[in-house]
């Protein structure tokens, strides 16, 4: 996998926001098959920046319901939350 497979997207919420100002630390969604390993080098190499940890979580999708209440069910997705180095930031622009 190359780096723009691993990180799909930048998570942006209000804790998110919180722990990025405060923490240095970015919440990103990535492919349910990347590794700790993988994550740290596809954001070093695609934002040049400095990782000192990596923190995953694999998140369940939520059952929904359809008009017809037919159920189904969002995709299973994996998140990390990456810290790092001081004084290295990701601009979300």
């Amino acid at each position: 996998m190359n780096s723009f497979e691993i990180i799909k997207t930048v998570r942006l919420t209000e804790k998110g926001t919180r722990q990025s100002e405060k923490y240095n630390q970015y919440t990103l969604v990535v492919d349910r098959r990347a590794n700790k390993h993988q994550i740290k080098q596809a954001v070093q190499e695609l934002f040049k920046v400095k990782v000192l940890r990596v923190n995953t979580m694999n998140v369940r999708g939520k059952l929904r319901r359809q008009r017809t209440h037919q159920a189904g069910k969002s995709p299973d997705w994996k998140k990390a939350i990456v810290t790092l180095k001081e004084g290295d930031k990701i601009v979300l622009t």
